[in-house]
């Protein structure tokens, strides 16, 4: 069992003068900030704002890149070409780490987001030019993905490096995959039933998919998706669940 996971929720989704999400109250319980970089969500002023509190309160901070997309929430696919991708992706990590830095810290890696991060899991254009766009802006950056998705395979052979994530909220298939969002079942809201299968992953090392058998699972991070209905509970309940474990919480990130 590992002495300490990440716990990291996507934060900044808010546009304008539409709220979505608890930001507040979840950054006291993550310690990793996957913040919208204003295509598939967020603006400059929520931007702003988000890293500044991350950075107030020790919250590693990640761009949550995504397709062009605010009208769907970067939920729906795009078949954008591999340079045009690369420089929309490397556009998001650059105004974030603006904000970023005025408040004092950096981003420290990069996440896709919705629509995007399901395509880099096996579309291998796309993956790689996600790659490329972190890889133009940082070489040290880190990249947090799917186990076994293209993407992660892509950058650990890029040399950019990676890490793990797995869902305290999404149901899984017994391929490894997030089950669609269209699908009755794929979101989990119970507090008790997210915590438990977090302390699995933890302790065990496993999860239980939709059909019913057991995947393996080792992730450096577990999400919990920012906009889903009582994710200020599910966080709070991973963390009593794990902390009563004697798991500590820490960002995953190196530096």
């Amino acid at each position: 069992m590992p002495h300490s996971i990440d716990l990291n929720s996507d934060l900044g989704e808010s546009f304008g003068r539409w709220t979505l999400g608890e930001d507040e109250a979840l950054l006291e319980l993550v310690t990793s900030a996957n913040v919208a970089c204003g295509f598939h969500a967020g603006d400059p002023s929520v931007m702003r704002r988000t890293c500044r509190t991350a950075a107030d309160r020790n919250v590693a901070v990640g761009a949550q890149v995504g397709y062009r997309d605010l009208a769907g929430f970067g939920r729906r696919f795009i078949d954008v070409q591999a340079g045009e991708l690369r420089d929309e992706v490397l556009y998001q990590v650059a105004a974030l780490d603006g904000f970023a830095r005025a408040a004092g810290v950096r981003v420290r890696y990069v996440k896709p987001h919705g629509a995007l991060y399901n395509a880099v899991v096996s579309l291998e254009a796309q993956a790689r030019a996600v790659v490329e766009a972190v890889r133009d802006y940082d070489a040290e950056l880190a990249v947090l993905g799917l186990p076994g998705s293209v993407f992660l395979a892509i950058a650990d052979q890029s040399g950019v490096p990676t890490f793990r994530e797995a869902f305290a909220d999404r149901a899984y298939t017994g391929e490894g995959r997030l089950v669609s969002r269209r699908e009755p079942g794929a979101v989990l809201r119970d507090p008790d039933e997210i915590a438990t299968r977090c302390l699995r992953m933890v302790c065990d090392g496993e999860i239980v998919a939709a059909d019913g058998s057991v995947l393996q699972v080792r992730p450096d991070s577990i999400c919990v998706h920012g906009d889903t209905p009582g994710a200020v509970a599910g966080a709070r309940a991973v963390r009593e669940v794990l902390g009563a474990r004697g798991v500590s919480f820490q960002p995953f990130t190196p530096r």
